[in-house]
């Protein structure tokens, strides 16, 4: 494993010495992939905010972005944060728009901020018309990919591929890996109910005004002879209340209790949360994608494909390790 970190200042190309190796970070969901490294200054280097930052490993292109923070000490060290093009998704805007798909949504965003486009899956579900007010841009686009959930039941990953805004369907993310116990060095296991999990759903929909809304619940809330019939993990845990109010989301009853209960079968379960440290590094991995994982956790045998909510990259010398996030199958990030 070769890699090659590269900085371009106004129109000069540095090739810089750093210590500690070069971690790579991204996350499934609204939040831009960053670089850290920390550059030992010479005599000959240049480093300003905005330089153009490139990370290739094996000639492969792994990010491509622009430095956002430099802190530096009285050894002349310069640690550096660069971001990709995620990072101006963070601008807010209002938008009206009709009749666009998610991936309209995501050309549009670009077009009007100047993002670098690569391969944008085509969504499915149009949404007739919709108002963002001072929104941040990966809510208008996460927004638009979440109404394609509701309606069609398709996941995408928005990412940056090596400077290009990239969408791809959940489908097309699997890596060709196994993560085990000889794979991964360690893992961090934990469950809880404190956070993440409710049994029961408080679903508001229909108009912002008061008289015109509507509640649905899931479970629906039913009694016999007078009292109130309980679930059983309400009452083996409580009542563990997810209230959600929407606008323009859904159009009758029975949508709305189609969505509830799909929260409720989402929700309703033991929060577990599983991290891998020092796993065998594969530049393939990144944030959104699916890896096989094979581990006994003590109380559980994990067998199956899981969701890598983040994936922190390191790359030192020859050496090459990742730590990853994982969720999927009643584990949450």
């Amino acid at each position: 494993m070769k890699f090659e970190l590269m900085i371009k200042n106004e129109d000069k190309l540095y090739i810089p010495v750093v210590s500690d190796g070069v971690k790579w970070t991204t996350n499934r969901k609204c939040s831009p992939g960053k670089l850290t490294f920390t550059v030992i200054k010479d005599g000959v280097i240049k480093l300003t905010e905005g330089d153009h930052v490139r990370l290739t490993v094996d000639n492969k292109g792994l990010f491509f972005g622009y430095v956002f923070t430099q802190k530096r000490d009285k050894k002349q060290q310069i640690e550096v944060t660069a971001s990709d093009q995620l990072r101006y998704l963070s601008n807010k805007d209002t938008y009206v728009y009709k009749n666009k798909t998610a991936s309209d949504v995501i050309k549009m965003v670009a077009a009007d901020f100047n993002l670098n486009l690569g391969t944008i899956d085509q969504t499915e579900f149009t949404i007739e018309q919709r108002v963002e007010s001072d929104t941040s841009l990966f809510d208008v686009i996460y927004n638009a990919l979440d109404l394609e959930f509701s309606h069609k039941k398709k996941l995408y990953v928005l990412f940056d591929d090596f400077g290009k805004l990239t969408l791809k369907s959940l489908d097309n993310m699997k890596v060709d890996i196994m993560i085990d116990a000889v794979t991964g060095e360690n893992f961090d296991y934990s469950t809880s109910i404190d956070e993440g999990t409710f049994n029961v759903v408080k679903y508001a929909y229909g108009s912002n005004k008061p008289a015109g809304t509507k509640v649905v619940f899931a479970p629906p809330v039913r009694f016999e002879n007078g009292k109130r019939v309980f679930s059983e993990s309400q009452k083996q845990w409580g009542i563990l209340q997810y209230f959600l109010k929407e606008t323009g989301v859904v159009k009758n009853e029975a949508q709305a209790q189609e969505k509830a209960n799909a929260l409720l079968s989402l929700y309703n379960v033991k929060t577990r949360r599983l991290k891998i440290t020092k796993a065998l590094g594969d530049v393939r991995v990144r944030a959104g994608s699916l890896v096989y994982v094979k581990l006994d956790l003590g109380d559980v045998e994990v067998k199956k494909y899981m969701w890598v909510e983040q994936c922190e990259h390191t790359f030192n010398e020859s050496e090459h390790w990742m730590d990853l996030t994982l969720r999927g199958g009643g584990f949450v990030a």
